[in-house]
């Protein structure tokens, strides 16, 4: 088992670790908040296949949920609410 890049040519792969090593700190930083944003995106996208009735500020709610925890997420943000189903 070779791990996570096991569709990367070891090459490939042995010259991308060298890169990352002789990377300067803030392109190391760069391509970890362009990560981070890439991932939140997956999420938010997730979320609104999950939750198409929902709106932005509920979605925003579900994605500090993932990312921090219920917890966390209800301290910070409130409860999610439940859905209004308008029989009111």
């Amino acid at each position: 088992m070779r791990g996570p890049a096991d569709d990367t040519h070891p090459e490939a792969e042995r010259v991308l670790i060298a890169l990352l090593r002789e990377a300067p700190p803030w392109r190391k930083f760069e391509l970890m908040m362009g990560l981070n944003q890439w991932v939140r995106a997956l999420a938010m996208n997730g979320l609104r296949q999950r939750h198409p009735e929902a709106g932005e500020a509920e979605l925003r709610r579900r994605l500090a949920g993932l990312l921090y925890g219920e917890e966390l997420a209800e301290k910070a943000y409130g409860p999610l609410l439940p859905p209004d189903d308008g029989d009111e």
